[in-house]
């Protein structure tokens, strides 16, 4: 497809603009009065989205016939874990100032903070396996089997910002529907096979 560098390209730099906002918010101190609280939400919002986004990617070239999708299903991954860091690094560093103890006690008292660090740890081997290299050195079937995890993580995701949320569960709950949408797609799919 001949259009597919420049949707590629776009597709960059639109994922960047959630971080340059922040920056420029920031910037002209336009956080409010929690900047981290709003810093934190942000990357961990941003980081679900590109993980419905991925997981999105596959029922969208198969209902729609277009292949070359599949091409940026590695960036957009790519960029959830980008948000992922981002948001796990203002959590240790600007919300617990790398205090380990602080942390370990969080970990193991907060049920959202527990699940959301699971999440992150699970997504490094995807992020560190998503180079044709590491494909290769796997062999397509354990790598396809070890990039499964992202059901887990997406699971994970969302059950940390619904644990998060004390009030109003509006948000946690679109998430979760998109994602069961997209889950159970994927049922459906495998079944038919099978049958």
């Amino acid at each position: 497809m001949q259009y597919f560098p420049a949707i590629k390209i776009t597709l960059f730099f639109a994922s960047l603009i959630p971080l340059c906002r922040l920056i420029w918010l920031g910037i002209f101190n336009q956080l409010g009065t929690n900047p981290i609280e709003v810093v934190t939400h942000s990357t961990g919002e941003w980081t679900l989205i590109f993980l419905m986004l991925t997981l999105s990617i596959t029922p969208l070239r198969q209902l729609s016939g277009l292949a070359w999708l599949i091409k940026l299903r590695r960036m957009v991954g790519l960029y959830a874990f980008f948000y992922a860091s981002l948001h796990f690094i203002t959590y240790i560093w600007l919300d617990q100032f790398f205090d380990v103890a602080a942390i370990i006690k969080d970990v193991i008292k907060r049920p959202f903070i527990t699940v959301g660090f699971a999440a992150f740890i699970l997504l490094i081997p995807l992020a560190v396996t998503s180079t044709n290299t590491m494909l290769k050195k796997l062999g397509g079937k354990r790598w396809q089997k070890l990039h499964r995890l992202v059901y887990l993580i997406a699971i994970l995701g969302v059950l940390h910002f619904w644990w998060l949320v004390k009030k109003d569960i509006t948000e946690p709950l679109i998430y979760a529907v998109i994602l069961f949408v997209l889950l159970g797609y994927r049922l459906v799919k495998w079944r038919q096979k099978a049958s």
